[in-house]
């Protein structure tokens, strides 16, 4: 995406990139877009955010909807969205973030164990207990599919909760 996309309140853009990390790291699911044909679908997954790569990482089933979209148009935009609740007047403040990137499903065995790390580390307060419990063999690895979304714009907006 080669021209930035203007809010139309630029009061309310979040240009400070640690408050857009913070949101990123913070989240734990993404809502995201994909088309393929001119016929569009949405999904929510939970996520793991890879600092080093600017990438989110997810798991899902090797088959479905979402990975027969992904292989004809890996292009896709997202958003994260943080609810700070209710204002005055019945207003509602947030934090979000809206991503483009693509996303890539991962082959290797490497990857797939790195980006399993990622997710735990990001969903779980001791990934280690999960980790212990759940991936005690490779077969664990190989059986889901895991993708990595590699960010290459984003822009965040914030609704700050009144003062009253």
């Amino acid at each position: 995406m080669d021209d930035k996309y203007h809010l139309r309140r630029n009061e309310k853009e979040i240009t400070n990139k640690n408050q857009i990390l913070e949101i990123l790291k913070k989240g734990k699911f993404a809502t995201i877009s994909m088309c393929r044909n001119n016929e569009p679908y949405l999904v929510t997954l939970s996520y793991g955010y890879d600092v080093q790569k600017k990438a989110l990482y997810f798991h899902c089933a090797k088959e479905g909807l979402k990975i027969e979209f992904l292989k004809q148009n890996s292009n896709v935009c997202g958003t994260i969205i943080e609810d700070n609740g209710y204002t005055v007047g019945c207003g509602q403040a947030f934090r979000s973030v809206v991503f483009w990137g693509k996303i890539e499903i991962i082959k290797g065995l490497k990857e797939k164990k790195y980006g399993f790390d990622i997710l735990l580390k990001h969903l779980d307060k001791d990934p280690k207990i999960m980790k212990e419990k759940f991936f005690k063999s490779d077969d664990v690895y190989i059986k889901p599919a895991i993708l990595r979304l590699d960010i290459y714009n984003i822009t965040g907006k914030e609704e700050k909760p009144d003062s009253n």
